[in-house]
């Protein structure tokens, strides 16, 4: 395309946009925090959808538009196309990614700081570890939704990062 950012920049800003929303803004409001995180994303996606699809016709339907971001704009946005696309036919769709760049360079078992609970202290760190990776997941959730949304697809988007670092994104379309 045109204009582009570094990698890198964009994973340092979101680290930082995570950081400071989790453990600074939102300390006791996680579900606060994963909102804002998830808005940037959408503004994101609904920028970038807009410069992407400025040359092409409209959509005919949601199966195109799905088809759209897995095979255009995801190697836009992350380098690789998704690497399966599954549906139901009645209206979610699930975009697979076997190696999810955003968590190929995570370091998931980090230790966590948490001090002074009965439960395991490595079962602690895990869950902090698997909280944090669900939050910078919110940006990228973000990002399909507000280019779909753009699209004209009002959608949820939601994800399962239960084979790290593989990601499964759900997408809902809202009747």
């Amino acid at each position: 395309m045109g204009k582009e950012v570094s990698e890198s920049c964009v994973e340092s800003l979101l680290t930082e946009i995570v950081s400071s929303y989790c453990n600074c803004l939102y300390v006791n409001k996680p579900d606060l925090a994963a909102r804002r995180i998830e808005a940037i994303g959408y503004q994101v996606g609904h920028q970038l959808s807009e410069r992407y699809t400025m040359e092409r016709p409209r959509f005919n339907d949601h199966l195109e538009a799905i088809k759209f971001i897995c095979k255009d704009f995801w190697p836009e946005i992350f380098k690789k196309q998704i690497d399966n696309l599954k549906t139901n036919h009645r209206g979610t769709f699930v975009l697979q990614d076997n190696k999810f760049r955003m968590l190929t360079r995570m370091s998931i078992n980090q230790p966590t700081g948490i001090v002074g609970s009965a439960q395991d202290p490595s079962t602690m760190a895990e869950n902090k570890s698997t909280q944090m990776t669900g939050m910078f997941l919110y940006f990228p959730c973000g990002i399909i939704r507000g280019a779909l949304s753009n699209l004209g697809i009002q959608c949820a988007v939601s994800t399962d990062i239960s084979n790290l670092p593989a990601c499964s994104f759900v997408i809902r379309i809202k009747a």
